[in-house]
């Protein structure tokens, strides 16, 4: 694995899982794996579980951990050819490369306008960071994706599932600020790799990408989307067409145990932060069929395992 910024860095996601499960059941199998390399996190916005589970992961595998805010008083410059006589005091060209004689690892968190869609969908951070770095990228989230947070989810359902096929619903949910697509987007990704019956149901005018979305079932029925569903996975994204646009606050969209009622017993998922009696009950987040900690806890194997397969075959700097 050169990079992680998406399922199709994954040579084949089946060992992926695997090994996750693996590392959960024994998290200190390899402690001395990684010893003497480094982990880099570069965060451009806040971050509490991607944080934390992907440095508990590197030091799982022996590994240390510098961590840097780049917006804490430093601006880099994505654009090329620019008169640099701004705010921004380092090119990404010199700063990619600088931090990838520090580290073995770059691991980046970026975070899209939601102002300007096509600029967004370049990804201008992450793909900056492959162009300049010398080292491997690992997202921790980006302007389009979410694959660490993805694979824990997969996790999750994995672990959790009754049927072979299980039927697992995405639903929109109220929220009242615009959020991104990340989330939504890369689950559905995620999800087309593997055995599930997807359903995404939102309100008319926050389809998703088609890109993401096209092979699964759309329903802009809420109730409808729920019956007999396995696995109720609940987030906000603001509109992909109107891009970043707030079109509904529909209180009627949030999560109910009179909507669970019409599951199949099914399983609630979110990413967190969640915004309770906003998003969803609290009966149904304090409720045992609620995976929402088992989810984030899932993060650190994911993360664990993405490292490993972005090491196994690399020395450091000073081996030869």
């Amino acid at each position: 694995m050169k990079n992680f910024t998406s399922i199709h860095d994954a040579p084949n996601v089946e060992q992926l899982v695997q090994q996750a499960f693996d590392f959960k059941k024994n998290p200190l199998s390899q402690s001395n794996f990684a010893k003497g390399k480094t982990l880099g996190m570069i965060f451009f916005n806040p971050s509490l579980r991607t944080r934390m589970s992907t440095q508990k992961a590197a030091q799982n595998l022996g590994m240390n951990i510098i961590s840097l805010n780049v917006n804490d008083g430093w601006q880099l410059e994505f654009e090329d050819e620019v008169i640099m006589n701004g705010n921004k005091a380092e090119h990404i060209k010199e700063a990619a490369a600088v931090m990838s004689q520090f580290v073995d690892v770059l691991a980046v968190r970026s975070f899209p306008t939601l102002v300007d869609r096509e600029k967004d969908y370049a990804d201008l951070i992450l793909q900056k960071f492959i162009q300049h770095a010398s080292v491997p990228i690992l997202s921790l989230e980006s302007a389009i994706l979410h694959p660490l947070q993805s694979l824990a989810d997969l996790l999750t359902i994995q672990e959790n599932k009754k049927t072979k096929r299980p039927k697992v619903v995405l639903t929109w949910t109220p929220h009242p600020k615009a959020l991104p697509q990340v989330v939504a987007n890369s689950f559905c990704e995620w999800m087309d790799f593997v055995d599930v019956d997807l359903t995404v149901t939102h309100p008319e005018g926050y389809e998703l990408s088609s890109d993401f979305s096209k092979n699964a079932t759309i329903e802009y029925d809420q109730n409808k989307a729920f019956e007999n569903a396995d696995f109720v996975y609940a987030k906000n994204w603001s509109s992909f067409n109107y891009y970043g646009k707030i079109l509904s606050q529909d209180e009627n969209w949030k999560v109910t145990s009179e909507k669970m009622a019409l599951t199949n017993e099914g399983k609630f998922m979110h990413c967190l932060p969640v915004r309770r009696n906003v998003v969803v009950d609290d009966s149904i987040l304090d409720n045992p069929n609620s995976l929402v900690i088992e989810q984030a806890n899932n993060r650190t194997f994911a993360a664990q395992t993405v490292l490993f397969n972005l090491l196994k075959n690399k020395k450091t700097r000073y081996e030869k």
